[in-house]
């Protein structure tokens, strides 16, 4: 049964669900190569819990083994990044944004920064704007989501 303080998260498409009864801990980016191309992004963010806190609660994701001592849970039908985890262990880490409320956790640390790309540096002191402010109005009609809610 689900409390109030679980924290549940899934894939774009809502075929993938899940449920942390647990803490997250060590959260962080990793920059590394290898997730560099999982993501398809600069860097994940990622927070740990112990296999015996999670539960799916809607199918399951398909894994990618990325090297000998890691795997990689992804949804096989949107192409979501999930998980991530050593062969083997007792505990596995979490796609922050996968987490229905991605504010839940703050990344803390930064690993992997031997990758790290460098105009990330810069990312901060770039103009920015909304969706709405940069995308004609005819346009933003067809960009109704089809993504599932952030909530069972």
């Amino acid at each position: 049964m689900a409390s109030e303080n679980d924290l549940t998260g899934g894939c774009q498409c809502g075929a993938i669900r899940y449920r942390i009864g647990g803490r997250l801990t060590k959260p962080h980016v990793c920059h590394c190569r290898t997730c560099q191309k999982a993501v398809g992004a600069p860097f994940w963010a990622l927070a740990e819990t112990d296999a015996a806190s999670f539960a799916w609660t809607r199918g399951e994701p398909a894994w990618f083994r990325s090297s000998e001592a890691v795997e990689r849970g992804f949804c096989a039908r949107c192409g979501t990044s999930l998980h991530f985890r050593y062969v083997g262990a007792d505990r596995l880490d979490v796609a922050l944004a996968s987490l229905d409320d991605p504010e839940a956790i703050a990344p803390e640390q930064e690993f992997g920064c031997e990758s790290r790309i460098a105009w990330l540096d810069h990312i901060g002191s770039l103009p920015r704007s909304t969706t709405e402010a940069t995308t004609p109005a005819a346009a933003l009609e067809t960009y109704a989501s089809r993504q599932h809610p952030d909530h069972d």
